[in-house]
């Protein structure tokens, strides 16, 4: 062969493995192969099980106890610990608990507060005494707060004192419970002084399964639910997640993500534990402080979640935009028409999308540099194909039922390419299913719900997600919705079976039907509340300064509805389960709500208002046109 025809040659075999690498993604496929698998966690859980460090604590322990010891943990506004140091405060806490409060081993006390280094504290306090925290979304009152604290069986709440005006009024339901109300802060914390390390004793034989923590998701169903949170997953996610973003000591991430959710729970604190790494906390999100944070704290990864980015880009132009240490931004719900714009306007290199709830079973993600794999939650080539296809599929669904739809024998009907559908995960041996999902805390059923048998087969059994998605012909994966009574609204799941009850307790109010809308320029969906009052009402006489000063009061800011619809009649399907699906599709279009009930009136809650005033067509066209921020 000459040595023409072998240069040729060879580029034709470079030029047919592009096109077969461009085709199929074989390069992408064969870089996720390299991330933990299922078989590798195993192995993972199974070494530091046998070797005696089970818990985070033990991860905390031996950086402040080895060459890491003096590594920079966590910057808070103008305080900064290393990792002894902040172990040094964990001993204080876990002492306190442990011989002044008296909290044993696997007891769960429940945490309420915003961010803070000793909320941080209070948590490590309890893992360190092998003590589990209830994680209470710190926006709560009334019902939900008492609720939430008396699900999880605390004998304690350790409250924030800074929220007191939302925890005080719950004090004697929650006394009249057992359970007692600590409040603390920066000052409380700081006067306990016993660094005594926490005897062996106390955190010997700890199992992969024994119960962690609890963090509560707003769910589907009413109240919020206690998703149980073991040992062992919460290593190996702190583990998978560190390694896969390739964590290492002197990095720094900055999240202005509440720690009682679960992303910056388990997407930012445990994985920069596991890698020795630093956490830059804010203590919550504001556009004016975010990115002063990020520079002065020099942080090369920062989390996000959709809203926030459309928050920063929406900001007036700085010359200090690209002025940051930043490479990475990690976290999900980025939108298409914020994607780019966030990308170039702040010159970070990497968009790292993810797909993952605290309550589920699959994760994805989408380290995305470029115009390929845009907007998308996964890219998924030939080998995905081949190795996964069989344990997670999308299949069509009744979007007003939200029951998955049967063929002729029975079972389910995979979606086509484009077509959105829920996903499944698959069960492979069903008499271990908890094994793979513990469910929620003290609600064993809501937790079986998630089990459907005889999907594609007789009596296999899948785990439904919740979530709609699909997928292109190129292997781009895109999330859809969430299916159910979920909304996402301000970055918190809404339940609307639990606004519905507020709303509908009002006394002039007969029956509620609650459901999300989308609102241009902004992320997720908003509130919308159609409601019929009771007999002699009407909406010329509806009370709208009573029913708004009752939503407020009652429920989180994020949960209360900014629409008002009020209508003759709730529409129900044959099965008596409200119909969601019309009023959805009319969203606050006054045209579309005009021409399909003309009878219908619709009020809404500006920016900063206190009172449901008219909505009409001038109001439409200034939310179209964003003269009005929601």
């Amino acid at each position: 062969m000459s040595l023409t025809t072998a240069v040729a040659t060879a580029a034709a075999g470079l030029a047919a493995a592009a096109y077969l690498d461009g085709k199929y993604l074989i390069r992408h496929d064969l870089k996720a192969a390299s991330l933990p698998k299922p078989k590798d966690a195993i192995a993972f859980l199974t070494e530091r099980w046998t070797s005696g460090k089970t818990l985070l604590y033990h991860v905390f322990k031996e950086h402040a106890e080895g060459p890491n010891a003096d590594s920079l943990f966590l910057i808070f506004e103008d305080r900064s610990f290393t990792y002894k140091q902040f172990f040094d405060g964990i001993h204080r806490v876990g002492n306190w608990l442990m011989n002044d409060l008296g909290v044993k081993p696997e007891e769960i006390v429940a945490i309420d507060g915003g961010n803070s280094p000793e909320y941080l504290l209070l948590w490590f306090g309890l893992e360190s005494i092998r003590s589990a925290p209830a994680f209470i979304n710190c926006n709560l009152t009334a019902g939900p707060l008492t609720h939430s604290v008396k699900l999880s069986n605390a004998r304690y709440i350790l409250a924030d004192r800074s929220i007191q005006d939302l925890v005080s009024p719950c004090e004697a339901d929650l006394e009249a419970a057992n359970v007692k109300t600590i409040y603390y802060d920066e000052h409380f914390i700081a006067a306990l002084s016993d660094t005594t390390p926490i005897p062996p004793a106390r955190i010997q034989g700890v199992r992969p399964d024994e119960l962690g923590g609890l963090i509560y998701t707003s769910g589907t169903t009413g109240m919020p639910k206690g998703v149980i949170m073991v040992r062992g997953r919460e290593l190996t996610t702190a583990w998978g997640v560190s390694t896969y973003l390739g964590l290492k000591p002197g990095n720094r991430m900055y999240s202005a993500l509440p720690l009682y959710h679960g992303a910056g729970h388990g997407l930012c604190v445990t994985p920069s534990i596991w890698a020795g790494s630093a956490v830059v906390l804010s203590r919550k999100f504001s556009h004016k402080t975010f990115w002063p944070e990020v520079r002065s704290s020099r942080a090369d990864i920062l989390q996000y979640v959709g809203e926030l980015c459309r928050y920063l880009v929406n900001a007036p132009p700085s010359p200090d935009d690209k002025n940051h240490n930043v490479k990475v931004a990690w976290g999900n719900g980025m939108r298409p028409d914020v994607w780019e714009v966030f990308r170039s306007r702040f010159g970070i290199e990497t968009i790292n999308e993810l797909y993952a709830a605290t309550d589920g079973l699959g994760s994805s993600f989408n380290a995305n540099r470029g115009d390929f794999g845009r907007n998308a939650i996964a890219v998924r080539g030939l080998l995905w194909r081949l190795f996964n296809n069989k344990i997670e599929k999308r299949v069509r669904m009744d979007t007003d039922t939200q029951e998955i739809l049967r063929d002729a024998n029975g079972f389910a009907i995979e979606c086509a390419t484009d077509e959105p559908g829920e996903v499944l995960h698959c069960i492979p041996e069903p008499e271990n299913a908890e094994m793979m999902f513990r469910g929620y805390y003290n609600n064993k059923e809501a937790g079986s719900k998630r089990f459907i048998r005889s999907v594609f087969a007789k009596d296999d059994m899948w785990f439904r997600s919740g979530d709609m998605m699909r997928q292109d012909g190129d292997g781009r994966v895109y999330f859809v919705d969430r299916l159910g009574d979920t909304f996402r609204w301000r970055s918190e799941n809404v339940s609307t079976n639990e606004v519905s009850d507020v709303v509908g307790d009002f006394a002039q109010i007969a029956e509620a039907n609650v459901y999300g809308v989308q609102v241009p320029h902004a992320d997720g969906r908003a509130g919308c509340a159609a409601v019929v009052p009771v007999p002699g009402v009407t909406a010329e006489t509806l009370d709208l300064a009573g029913l708004a000063e009752h939503a407020i009061s009652t429920l989180p800011r994020y949960a209360v509805p900014i629409f008002i619809r009020v209508v003759p009649a709730l529409e129900y399907t044959g099965t008596m389960k409200m119909q969601k699906g019309r009023l959805r599709s009319e969203g606050i279009d006054v045209a579309k709500i005009k021409d399909s009930s003309p009878e219908d009136r619709v009020f809404w809650l500006p920016p900063g208002a206190k009172k449901y005033v008219p909505y009409g067509p001038e109001e439409w066209e200034d939310v179209k046109a964003g003269r009005v921020k929601l």
